[in-house]
């Protein structure tokens, strides 16, 4: 059941790749989903993230570096919740305090990244 688990896990972040649009700036969805693979665990378990998912978040926060590419990691996090299965939406918003950063706005489907002042 594990490896199954695995398995969809790793399918879903190919196809993340695959099908991430490039937006303006320099970010890519791409470049953030790799960012947060090791974070599925505690996005859909909860628990205490990893210290490699808290340097993913660090990481891509530190290279969004204008208000476009941090418009694209919105954007690219606002996807991702939609197309994770097993998310858990209270983890995804706590993410970001967890890992001792802060973010304009909520990790969630519903979040309107074109209204955020960046």
């Amino acid at each position: 059941m594990a490896s199954i688990r695995v398995t969809c896990v790793v399918l879903m972040v190919c196809m993340a790749l695959l099908s991430a649009p490039l937006v303006h700036g320099a970010m890519s969805c791409g470049t953030v989903t790799v960012s947060l693979t090791s974070c599925l665990g505690y996005l859909q378990r909860g628990g205490v993230p990893a210290p490699t998912c808290c340097q993913g978040v660090k990481n891509i926060l530190a290279s969004a570096r204008t208000p476009a590419d941090r418009r694209t990691v919105c954007t690219c996090l606002k996807s991702s919740a939609g197309q994770v299965p097993g998310l858990n939406l209270a983890n995804a918003g706590s993410l970001p305090s967890k890992c001792g950063v802060n973010i304009p706005y909520k990790i969630s489907s519903s979040t309107n990244c074109a209204t955020i002042k960046f």
